[in-house]
Parts: C-alpha cells; structure tokens; sequence
C-alpha cells in the first residue's frame, strides 16, 4: 500500500508538472532565473523569479534580456526546491503588448486571503503608458492559478514593483524608472492611493533600480541595486518611515568579480534567519543576460546595520547525506590543486564536476546531515584517466579517512562504491582529496 501511495504520488507530480531540485547555488539549474523575489506565506519559502530565456530569430532581442512568463518555485527547508510551473505568461495578459518578452522582475504579497501578483511590461497600447508599466494578478493560493487584471495600475510608469505591508496595514507600492518612487496603495491592492513620491535621497549618479523594502525593529529598510562604478552593487538606507527621508547606509554585496551587469535581491526571515535572494550568471558565464538565482545567509550589527554578504556556492541549508552531494558547490577549495569546471559545455543545465590536477588538492563541503541510521557505503561518480583513488574525512582536514574511493582508470564517468568507517550521526563537514597526485573529476559522492 505504501509502494501504490508513492506511485500514485509521483504520478501527480508528473500530471502536474511539477519538478524538484536539490539546492546549493544557484539553487534552480533546469532553467534561467533572475529577480527573486522570497515570500514566507505559511511554513514555506515561496521564490517568484523572472524567467530568462535565449533569443531565437523572431522571439526576443538578441545580446538582451528576453523573458515570456514567470515561475514559482517553493521549500520548506531553502535546499529541496520545487517548481510549480508557469503562473503568468506574456500573451495571455490583455494589457501587455504580444511577444515583446518584457516580463521583467516581478513581486507577490498576500493580503486578506488573496495573493497579488505584482509584474512590469510594455504595454500594447502606447496611450496607457510609452515605456513600461506594472500590472497585477490575482489568486486565491501562492501558486495560482492568477488571473490578470484587464488594465495595469494607473499612474504608474516603470519596472521592479515591490510591495510592503506595514504593521498598521498601509501597503505601499514601489518602483524604477531612472529614480525610485513610492506610493501608498489603496485597500483593494490594485490602485494607488496618492501621486507617486520620488525617493530623492538615494545617489544621483550611476542607475538605481529594483527595490525593495522591510521593517525590521522600528527600522524602514530600502534596498536596491545601484552601478556606483561599472556593475550593479546591492545597496541599502533606511528610515524612521515608509516613504522617507532615507539615509544611504551602505553595501549589502560588492559588483560582481566576474563582471555581471545586474544584481536583483530580495531578503526575508525565515525559521528566525534572514536571508539574501539574489542573482548572478553561473549557468552562462559568457553571457550575463541569462542569469541564475541563489541565496546567502544575512545578519545584522547591533545598532540594525547590515552586514555585508559574501556570496558562496554552498549556498544554505542543509544536504542529505543519502542524496547526491555536488561537491563542485564547495564550502572552501584550495588554492592549488582543485578547481571547478562544467559538466558539459553545450549544455550547462548539466552542472559542473569537481577536477583534481595535483597532489595537495582538496574540497570541503560543509552542511552534510547523516541524521540517525549508520551509513555502510559511499557511492562516487567520477573518471580518471589514470586511476584515482580519493579519500574522504568528516570535520577536519587532517581528521581521520572514513572512506576510501578507488576510480578505475577510464576515459568514461564511473560510480563506484566503497565502505565507509564509522560515522557519528548528526550533520558533518565533508573533505574529499586524492590520496596521491593523480588527476581524477568527481560530480558526486552519495552515502548509502
């Protein structure tokens, strides 16, 4: 009965089109991803990313962002992530000009039992507005299915909605074009109460854009992206009130070491942890237009300021030590030795391996939860041209091997499995390195 429980659940989960993924960062692989945008409604983590995709001739601009239709995706723990599906699609809104794959960042909030789906784009009838505007969806669940409204809200012109509710129920909408502007909202969610506000305080020179705003103990957060020099930074000021005056703090995360053009954030507590959603172009390292969503942990100092976050790989949350572990999303890598490439370049939906090029080489992995039941077995998946073999230590560098891992000598990808010493339960950091100089790729290592 069980078997036939499991059965039928996966079958629904086929019907429905849903689709699971394992996080590290970026912690959504099947496709682009930018904008995130997290939302807490119940015990889950709700993401509502744009969806970028390439241009192909007639479809989209090409060397520029194309985007069609938005996704949810959610977790309850920030590491198994599972895809809903499409919510919204260009076409099928009847404000939005058809094809103009212009459906940037998005926002969702709930209020009263509905959820309201806040999305830019250009609109087909230039009168309502030249350049883009923002319109709104409605649903009775997180995941829809929502329903456009006919029109999108008046007087607003721009891109990047975001949406704030205050402790006293005033909800306020925000936005960009060139500034970033404010507005109370009215009761019904869909119309703005008053003129829109230009938040004048931020800095003047280089592009702002894409904010966001919270309340955290008395302190009124707004943050955004901002090109100070080359490349878009995240940014934050804060205030004693919604709509200002603000006062310009600092950096949440520095431009881009690898040159991405933007940077598009949310931040939310979750499970009495803040996060940092953001984006960056791991899965197209050639071209910063298709861009991939990650997550970092986020603190603050005592006096409410932010501490600066430091991207990583590894990402958050814990990993199972029964599902694969993708070392090549690392803790820490050492400075000779160990390096990270693709899986396949063609395709980089595949993910990346792990390459050990010489003795002293090594990965560590932290978060590995082996939970109560022993483990008997190693699994590894890996090649080498040469044979390898790989030792495998919890906790410390230079702690006892618990296993070792023989790789064949091959030119093809082999899983080979070995026994595994004792291992206390609980969650461990995992260190894998070879036992000698050999060469030798790993994608992943599974206990058993």
């Amino acid at each position: 009965m069980i078997q036939n429980a499991k059965n039928r659940l996966l079958a629904a989960l086929l019907i429905s089109g849903l689709h699971s993924a394992h996080a590290q960062n970026p912690f959504i692989t099947n496709q682009f991803t930018a904008d995130p945008t997290a939302r807490v409604f119940g015990n889950r983590v709700y993401v509502y990313p744009s969806h970028d995709i390439r241009a192909t001739p007639g479809h989209g601009r090409a060397g520029w962002f194309v985007m069609e239709d938005y996704h949810v995706f959610s977790s309850a723990n920030l590491t198994d992530w599972t895809d809903h599906g499409v919510i919204v699609t260009q076409n099928k809104v009847p404000w939005v000009k058809p094809d103009s794959y212009s459906m940037w960042a998005p926002d969702c909030i709930q209020r009263n039992g509905k959820y309201y789906f806040y999305f830019p784009s250009a609109p087909r009838d230039t009168t309502i507005s030249k350049g883009f505007t923002i319109g709104v969806a409605v649903a009775d669940k997180p995941t829809g299915p929502f329903v456009p409204q006919p029109l999108p809200i008046k007087g607003v012109r721009g891109i990047d909605p975001n949406v704030f509710i205050d402790k006293d129920g005033q909800a306020y909408l925000y936005w960009s074009q060139g500034n970033i502007f404010g507005a109370r909202l009215k009761e019904n969610m869909l119309e703005l109460a008053e003129d829109p506000k230009t938040l004048g305080e931020l800095p003047t020179k280089g592009l702002k854009e894409g904010p966001y705003v919270f309340e955290r103990k008395g302190i009124y957060y707004l943050t955004y992206p901002h090109v100070a020099n080359k490349t878009e930074r995240l940014e934050y000021a804060t205030s004693a009130s919604p709509l200002g005056p603000f006062t310009v703090k600092g950096v949440i995360m520095d431009e881009s070491p690898t040159g991405c053009w933007t940077n598009h954030h949310s931040i939310t507590q979750f499970n009495n942890q803040w996060y940092l959603f953001y984006h960056h172009n791991d899965l197209s390292p050639k071209f910063d237009k298709n861009r991939s969503v990650r997550i970092d942990s986020l603190s603050f100092a005592a006096d409410g300021s932010i501490r600066k976050v430091t991207p990583t790989l590894r990402g958050v949350g814990l990993t199972d030590a029964r599902q694969k572990i993708q070392l090549d999303r690392y803790s820490r890598l050492s400075p000779q030795g160990a390096a990270i490439a693709f899986l396949d370049t063609a395709n980089t939906f595949r993910g990346w391996k792990t390459v050990f090029s010489e003795g002293g080489g090594w990965v560590q992995y932290n978060g590995v939860a082996f939970g109560p039941q022993k483990v008997k077995a190693v699994v590894l998946r890996g090649v080498s041209a040469a044979g390898a073999t790989l030792q495998i230590r919890l906790d410390n560098p230079a702690g006892p091997v618990v296993a070792e891992v023989t790789v064949p000598k091959g030119s093809a990808w082999q899983e080979v499995k070995a026994p595994v010493g004792t291992i206390r339960p609980g969650t461990h950091t995992l260190y894998v390195a070879p036992k000698s100089g050999a060469t030798v790729d790993v994608d992943w290592v599974r206990f058993e």
